[in-house]
Parts: structure tokens; sequence; C-alpha cells
């Protein structure tokens, strides 16, 4: 098992900046790779990014692209999301999510935490 607890969410006016961090207990942290996904209001979940279990590699949605940045800390069992130039349209949910697949984890990963609001006005 592995538990995912995140943390950093808040409030933020549009164009500011904000990071999200998701601290991982239980089963070893590597080589689980680390993703974030998003759920807004009235809408489905939806990949954000991910990033495997070395740092080596890393993958984006489109939406967020040149704006986020997914980063993680082996030694600390922590996955960062660095959220630039925010817009009202990036208020959700945010969720942290561990698979042991660098595939998986885009669609379906195993483990995913509780989530943390991330509010963007206009």
């Amino acid at each position: 098992q592995v538990q995912l607890v995140e943390s950093g969410g808040g409030l933020v006016q549009a164009g500011g900046s904000l990071r999200v961090s998701c601290a991982a207990s239980g089963r070893t942290f590597i080589p689980y790779a680390m993703g974030w996904f998003r759920q807004a209001p009235g809408k489905e979940r939806e990949f954000v990014a991910a990033i495997d279990w070395s740092g080596g590699a890393r993958n984006y949605t489109d939406s967020v692209k040149g704006r986020f940045t997914i980063s993680r800390d082996n030694a600390k069992n922590t996955v960062y999301l660095q959220m630039n130039s925010l817009r009202p349209e990036d208020t959700a949910v945010y969720y942290c999510a561990a698979d042991q697949s660098f595939i998986v984890i885009l669609t379906t990963p195993r483990y995913w935490g509780q989530g943390t609001q991330v509010t963007v006005s206009s």
C-alpha cells in the first residue's frame, strides 16, 4: 500500500503561482511513477502531469505545458507540482497519484490521495 497526502492548495489570483505537494508513505517511493490529476466542478477527473521514478521522464497535458512543472524529491518521498501563470480554468481539486508503471499512471493509477483544492480567481 502507498498512502498519499496532498498539501499546498489554496486561493490565488489569475496569473499567480502556487505549489502543491504530495507526501508518500507506506511502500518504497522508488520505483513508483507519480502523477497529478484534477477535477473541476461538473467535469470528469483529468490527467495533468506525471513523472517517472527517476525524474528523467515527464509528461504533461497540453493545457498546462509551459506553465506547470512536476518534480520529485525521492529523499523526502515527495512529489511537487509548481503551477505558474494560473488561470481561472485551472480551478479544481488536485489529486496526487502513484503507480509502478509510467504508462498506467497516465490513465488509471493504482493509488490516489484525497485531493487539495486550488481556486484561481479572475
